[in-house]
């Protein structure tokens, strides 16, 4: 149950407030008890937003490119939730907010909601409870969710699960695109722009990018089509935009897009079971139990291995 107070922040949520919208955020992003028992009050409400990530190496213009597409959205008449992952400050643990000064002109637009977020640590490229302020966003009403990562290119990309399309910014320069294959980014991409596209190099980029994805093609598959923007002037956003439109009915045809939200569920819910258990595990005796084994491992008189299994045992016997 919720308290009186949370009754009403999400009263206020449902009735459209973004004052409450933006709390319920900050209730996530500080890990608070009552997360599990808000989300699945608004989670009824989700799987209507479609998810686009864009992500790609620092520098590649990822925010001039959301901002772009974003006023796109609007010219359209959708709403639009940003979710932009910045680098975590080493003073105060919080977004740089770096994207959001970039977007500044987006910020008085009532159909575009922007946050940012810190990652944490987090080694995926996307901030820690991201999953469910996508769901906040969705749920809310808006019609896209847009999550710009922080690009730091490691292999191990948890926006593949998180969004239904991705974006994969580069630019011309070499080695960009070279680093961006050895790191992963060549796997997970529905969709290549190579920003910065006036730089000499552009075409260089694309006949690589073109030459790999010949050996990856299977029949019926998407083929991830290849755009040059140059953002800050919005060369290329059009075609951008249309691409994610064919990809969208695409995935709705193939029914694709149901098997990856199946697959992020899935994902999701393991996710769940697991940091239960482990806050359910790690209580104060636990903690008292390690620190004393640690001693003795360190005099070599048990392994870690050891350690851990009767750790495990003697909480299972004690259940």
């Amino acid at each position: 149950m919720l308290d009186r107070n949370m009754e009403k922040l999400l009263k206020q949520y449902f009735d459209g407030d973004r004052r409450a919208l933006a709390r319920i955020i900050s209730i996530i992003e500080n890990g608070e008890n009552n997360v599990a028992r808000l989300m699945d009050k608004v989670y009824y409400r989700t799987g209507n937003a479609y998810r686009i990530g864009i992500t790609g190496p620092p520098g590649a213009g990822k925010s001039t490119l959301v901002d772009q597409l974003t006023k796109i959205f609007r010219q359209e008449k959708k709403s639009v939730g940003i979710i932009a992952v910045d680098p975590t400050s080493p003073f105060t643990g919080g977004a740089l907010l770096g994207d959001r000064i970039r977007m500044n002109d987006l910020t008085t637009d009532p159909g575009v909601f922007i946050r940012s977020m810190a990652t944490r640590g987090s080694l995926g490229g996307l901030a820690h409870g991201i999953q469910e302020i996508a769901d906040l966003l969705d749920a809310f009403g808006f019609e896209i969710v847009i999550f710009e990562t922080v690009g730091v290119g490691q292999s191990e990309l948890d926006i593949v699960e998180a969004a239904d399309a991705t974006v994969v910014v580069l630019v011309p320069e070499s080695g960009d695109s070279i680093q961006a294959m050895k790191a992963g980014l060549m796997e997970i991409a529905d969709i290549f722009v190579i920003n910065k596209s006036d730089r000499d190099g552009a075409d260089r980029t694309m006949m690589e990018i073109e030459y790999v994805l010949e050996f990856k093609e299977k029949p019926g598959a998407w083929k991830p089509p290849i755009i040059q923007t140059v953002a800050n002037i919005g060369a290329g956003i059009n075609f951008l935009n249309k691409s994610l439109s064919e990809f969208y009915d695409f995935q709705n045809k193939n029914h694709s897009r149901l098997k990856k939200q199946k697959k992020r569920i899935n994902k999701y819910v393991r996710q769940l079971v697991k940091d239960k258990l482990l806050n359910d595990f790690w209580q104060p005796e636990q903690e008292e139990k390690l620190v004393e084994k640690v001693e003795l491992i360190l005099q070599k008189k048990h392994s870690p291995y050891a350690v851990s299994e009767k750790i495990i045992k003697d909480f299972r016997e004690s259940q």
